[in-house]
């Protein structure tokens, strides 16, 4: 099979790439520039860019399966620029499938769509509607609504959709997803939120999305996550795993809010432009799923969730002194360490 694979350099890219190529497909990773290490793992770099439609059709032609994965993930970026990579991207990647005359295009979505609330009874299935209105403040997951709806209008490709929770495992060369671990690792995590998520395996997540080029029903979107735990739960698992002790302090809602509103100031304010208001605020939610519809129909198996953390968590240390996760709140917590003479 002629695989493209759109952000393929990405970390669920990467490793997407790794297990089409062991399948014995032959893939075309898209990218805007060089890519040596995608070239060692036996895919073909092809140059262009989803914002850029005039180099979709050389990458796409001849392809019998589209994986759009390219995006960003963003909390407090540009708006209008998240919309243009995201939704046009998605709209730029699609057209030219149909007119290539692909067999399918798989669409890489994110849980974060439709499996937020702030409610911890909430276990969001497929069939769920769009939250839009809990992710009305944060730009990714509504460029990312309004991506999937693009994917899922009526047009000459069949599409499959398919959405991983947070993505955790080895191999983040980008730390796109690894903030939350590095944070822990360095102790700079004063208290435990009071929301709940769930994480899956990288690899795990590769693997359903090859399978749903060939086992997914067009039409049709699969979430794909582990266990849902609290925050609690998870940060003593980390504990577990890393032999760092879970913070001891809990906060409630009302000061994770909080914290919340004042880290979004202190960004505007300062200008330095940081995920962490918006992870504050993310973390007094509940980002529970039930995936048990990618498991029957794509074969999905998540591992065991203290697996995934202690790979994970061995990789980061694997690569030497740990950097910063970024973030004013780290920062400071990191400059109180030092100024009162403790690690």
């Amino acid at each position: 099979m002629e695989c493209l694979v759109t952000g393929a350099t990405g970390f669920l890219g990467r490793h997407l790439v790794r297990t089409l190529v062991k399948r014995g497909h032959r893939v075309r990773a898209l990218c805007r520039s060089d890519a040596p290490a995608l070239e060692r793992e036996g895919a073909q770099v092809v140059r262009g860019d989803v914002l850029e439609p005039d180099t979709l059709p050389p990458a796409v032609d001849g392809a019998d399966v589209v994986f759009h994965l390219a995006g960003q993930v963003q909390h407090r970026g540009s708006p209008t620029a998240l919309y243009d990579l995201h939704v046009g991207g998605t709209r730029a990647v699609l057209d030219a499938a149909a007119r290539a005359k692909a067999r399918r295009v798989v669409h890489v979505s994110t849980s974060g769509t439709i499996a937020v609330s702030t409610r911890p009874e909430r276990i969001a299935r497929e069939d769920a509607p769009y939250a839009t209105e809990v992710v009305r403040r944060w730009p990714y997951y509504l460029s990312k609504i309004f991506a999937e709806k693009v994917a899922l209008e009526p047009r000459d490709v069949p599409v499959v959709v398919v959405s991983p929770s947070l993505l955790l495992g080895p191999e983040d060369e980008g730390l796109s997803s690894s903030g939350a671990l590095l944070r822990f690792l360095r102790k700079e995590v004063p208290a435990v939120p009071p929301g709940g998520l769930s994480f899956v395996d990288v690899r795990d997540a590769a693997e359903a999305t090859a399978n749903a080029a060939d086992r997914g029903r067009p039409g049709e979107r699969y979430l794909l996550g582990g266990a849902n735990m609290t925050l609690e739960a998870f940060f003593v698992l980390l504990a577990k795993v890393s032999g760092v002790p879970a913070p001891s302090l809990r906060s409630g809602a009302a000061v994770n809010d909080a914290a919340a509103r004042v880290l979004e100031a202190l960004e505007d304010v300062t200008g330095v432009e940081t995920d962490e208001s918006v992870a504050y605020a993310m973390a007094g939610h509940f980002w529970y799923l039930d995936a048990s519809k990618a498991q029957a129909e794509l074969g999905f198996t998540p591992r065991a969730a203290e697996a995934t953390l202690r790979d994970a968590v061995a990789w980061l240390r694997s690569r030497g002194p740990l950097p910063r996760a970024g973030g004013l709140l780290g920062s400071v917590v990191g400059g109180v360490r030092r100024a009162i003479g403790t690690r």
